[in-house]
């Protein structure tokens, strides 16, 4: 089902989306995630096993205080619409990847190197029942192919063997099937929950997980959707 764009979700409009991408520019520090990282982040999170209260993730995307109370309410807003709508989009789907866009000598290219940063966040956020299903499934896996490949060829994530780069026309055909990779593995989960034996064994103390120390930033640019 293609929905018409006139009757997609209330989602942010462009002006909306570069004032979000304004204030998290102005904000950034190194590592901090930008508007397409925001994007992937809130996007692993709509398809996980559980829920994952704002609470949990805002922390991800902002890193200071906000300068006053009607600007920090403005942003948060535009956080939140841009939250729900994520969920709505890949219910008609009629969702899209917030991507990047950086130059090179041949001109601006779009980049998924942002928003395979944010989603593996996302993942990272609940990295216990993820990795434990991986392991277990292959099913979950084999459907996240396409985002695998992207994150492995912008150096986002480490694979065990040696892959030779995507061709342009491999990278572009992963890209395009971003929303079908999430629409499916949304389904997955609501078809395979997480079980309680794996819920309790993804729960461990604060004092022993592991240091998070978040990727260095790999492209700057603009954020195109």
């Amino acid at each position: 089902m293609n929905t018409p764009k006139t009757d997609w979700p209330s989602s942010l409009d462009d002006k909306e989306l570069d004032e979000l991408d304004l204030y998290l520019r102005a904000h950034v520090g190194e590592g901090d995630l930008l508007l397409d990282g925001v994007h992937g982040l809130l996007s692993a999170l709509a398809v996980g096993p559980m829920q994952v209260l704002p609470e949990e993730w805002l922390p991800e995307v902002l890193h200071e205080p906000f300068a006053d109370e009607a600007e920090g309410n403005r942003v948060l807003a535009l956080l939140a619409k841009l939250n729900d709508s994520i969920s709505a989009e890949l219910d008609v789907d009629a969702y899209e990847p917030i991507l990047g866009e950086v130059e090179t000598e041949a001109g601006p290219v779009l980049s998924a190197a942002g928003w395979c940063e944010g989603f593996s966040r996302g993942i990272d956020l609940r990295a216990g029942l993820w990795e434990k299903r991986l392991a277990d499934d292959p099913q979950l896996m084999e459907l996240l192919g396409p985002v695998m490949a992207l994150a492995v060829d912008e150096g986002i994530l480490n694979a065990d063997a040696e892959f030779e780069k995507l061709s342009d026309d491999e990278y572009d055909e992963c890209l395009a099937q971003v929303p079908t990779v999430l629409g499916a593995v949304n389904h997955y989960w609501h078809e395979h929950p997480a079980t309680e034996a794996e819920l309790e064994a993804a729960i461990r103390p604060a004092e022993e997980a592991e240091p998070q120390h978040p990727p260095p930033r790999q492209r700057s640019g603009h954020w195109v959707h």
